[in-house]
């Protein structure tokens, strides 16, 4: 059975969703841990943990989405590259090919 958080996110299937989820929480509480051994609030420091927990969940959102776009788009290119050696290998169209002159005499 799939983990779901909240009943709609579910954290196996979307990619970086565990991570930045694990990485918010640590966030929050290092952020509101922190803010409460330097003021002694307790009311402000939640405050700053569910602040914590929102940027840094997003911001590791973010560079985990922007990598995982960048390593399909290298993938996507690969995977194309890959094609065209196979559909053009041998061919007058493959650029590997040397060109050769159509004058073979000496």
């Amino acid at each position: 059975k799939p983990f779901k958080l909240l009943g709609i996110l579910d954290v196996e299937n979307i990619p970086c969703a565990r991570d930045s989820i694990l990485y918010g929480s640590l966030g929050s509480v290092v952020a509101g841990l922190g803010h409460f051994l330097l003021t002694s609030r307790i009311r402000k420091s939640c405050d700053v943990g569910v602040g914590g927990f929102i940027l840094v969940t997003l911001g590791c959102w973010f560079h985990c989405r922007y990598n995982h776009a960048k390593l399909r788009i290298q993938e996507r290119i690969a995977r194309e590259g890959i094609k065209n050696k196979i559909l053009y290998e041998s061919t007058h169209l493959d650029p590997e090919r040397k060109p050769t002159n159509g004058n073979n005499s000496n």
